[in-house]
């Protein structure tokens, strides 16, 4: 609901309705302007264009289904047949209307082949049902139709930013989760360089000192010395404490997934990132850091696309030999839901780590997923 109510208040949408108002104006008479040979049947072919228009701006012209196509048809006859009930200066605005739709649906050049049909329909409406000169219709289609152009050259290049825009936020994504992913393996790889370290060179010279002061009590005299026998003591004390460090430094504490899927939510301006996650839950294996990161960001960018979601809620919980990760959206899904290259791909590397992916309805009203990894 939330979806279809931003859409009708997009700043194009607002521009579509005051030519709609305007077209209104000329047709009923308002504000003293009289409409010229329009009845009733005028009014109800600009009725059923405006509930076909809020119609098509509800409808995903990037998913084609039976809404689309009946609202283009249904928009494409009324423009139409309200033209063909005589001639007028404003019931032409409703093809420029009808060009940002057919823009919306038919990428490319094919837009222009729609606009061409569509131009010549009107070519013949004003010349026969108008009684139009050809001269005049060639100059009038030439203007309508540089109009009904640039209308919809307009939306084509304001759709190819967007999803340029979103292109760059997957990409910054993506970027966020690899810097998060090289930082904590950077972290693992110095946490294991300074466990060595002191192995190495602590733990030996620790030793070597250890059997200098055994030495040391085999001799004459110094065997009943006190201090010789605390040094020895607290040399064994520090030996034991630099193994405990050395053990606690190779363990690692794991990814702490909760920073690394914030700083992935972090460009995407919706949907928002409600994280749920066991608490002190971490994950030891950089592979299943990373596929559990790749999913969530790759639901992240169904529900920005293609779901239109608001909100992204991700349960990330322990249990005795699998961690368990479910994802759900509040967007819009349509079923079946045919899995692209980006869900197939963490399918794979889900599997590959002896994991499995599940995708279904959710009650929130867009895709839900679950996954689950085994535990080491």
């Amino acid at each position: 609901m939330q979806y279809l109510l931003s859409e009708f208040f997009k700043p194009l949408a607002l521009a579509s309705y005051v030519a709609l108002a305007a077209v209104w104006m000329g047709v009923v008479g308002w504000f003293g302007l009289p409409g010229e040979g329009f009845g009733a049947a005028a009014i109800a072919l600009l009725g059923s264009f405006t509930v076909a228009w809020l119609w098509a701006l509800a409808s995903d012209h990037s998913q084609p289904g039976w809404r689309t196509e009946s609202s283009l048809i249904v928009l494409a006859a009324s423009a139409l047949g309200l033209i063909s009930l005589g001639r007028s200066g404003v019931s032409p605005i409703l093809l420029i209307l009808l060009a940002t739709m057919l823009s919306a649906r038919f990428p490319g050049a094919r837009v222009f082949v729609a606009l061409l049909v569509v131009n010549l329909i009107f070519a013949g409406l004003m010349h026969w049902r108008w009684q139009a000169e050809w001269s005049w219709v060639m100059v009038s289609i030439a203007a309508y139709g540089a109009f009904q152009a640039f209308a919809a050259l307009l939306l084509h290049y304001a759709r190819q930013a967007e999803s340029m825009a979103e292109d760059l936020r997957a990409v910054n994504a993506h970027l966020l989760a690899t810097r998060y992913l090289l930082d904590e393996a950077a972290r693992d790889q110095e946490r294991l360089r300074l466990s060595r370290e002191l192995h190495d060179i602590a733990g030996h010279k620790l030793t070597a000192l250890k059997m200098n002061l055994r030495q040391l009590k085999r001799e004459h005299g110094l065997d009943q010395i006190a201090e010789l026998e605390q040094a020895s003591q607290l040399a064994d004390e520090l030996l034991g404490d630099i193994r405990g460090a050395v053990r606690q430094l190779r363990a690692g504490d794991g990814f702490d997934l909760a920073r690394g899927l914030e700083q992935l939510a972090r460009p995407f301006p919706r949907p928002t990132l409600e994280l749920d996650i066991e608490p002190g839950l971490k994950l030891a294996r950089a592979d299943q850091a990373e596929a559990v990161l790749r999913l969530v960001q790759e639901a992240l960018t169904n529900a920005a696309r293609h779901g239109q979601a608001r909100r992204l809620w991700v349960r990330l919980r322990g249990h005795n030999d699998r961690f368990s990760l479910e994802l759900e959206d509040d967007g819009v899904a349509a079923w079946p839901i045919k899995p692209g290259n980006g869900l197939t791909g963490m399918r794979e590397r889900i599997e590959s780590l002896g994991g499995s992916v599940k995708l279904q309805a959710s009650g929130r009203g867009g895709l839900s997923i679950a996954a689950n990894l085994p535990r080491e």
